[in-house]
């Protein structure tokens, strides 16, 4: 979806947002289990919405919140 977006920055970013660090967070971990709420979720699709990820939906990582997955439908590539 977007080039500027790598596997390591999505989990960077959702780390950043949670408070802990990137190891901390397994890629099948539910993220919501690990603190994320609707606002953090919006602040990290308007983030990635900027920088390049323009069709992205709240509910395309709302459906299913876990990192390798994000990861995958951001990238393209498996995680």
């Amino acid at each position: 979806m977007s080039e500027a977006l790598s596997p390591e920055r999505i989990r960077a970013d959702v780390a950043d947002l949670l408070g802990c660090a990137p190891s901390e967070i397994a890629p099948d971990d539910d993220l919501r289990d690990l603190g994320l709420d609707s606002v953090r979720l919006m602040t990290l699709v308007e983030r990635w919405r900027a920088d390049g990820a323009a069709e992205l939906e709240l509910p395309d990582l709302a459906e299913r919140p876990e990192l390798a997955h994000w990861q995958t439908l951001l990238t393209g590539e498996k995680a």
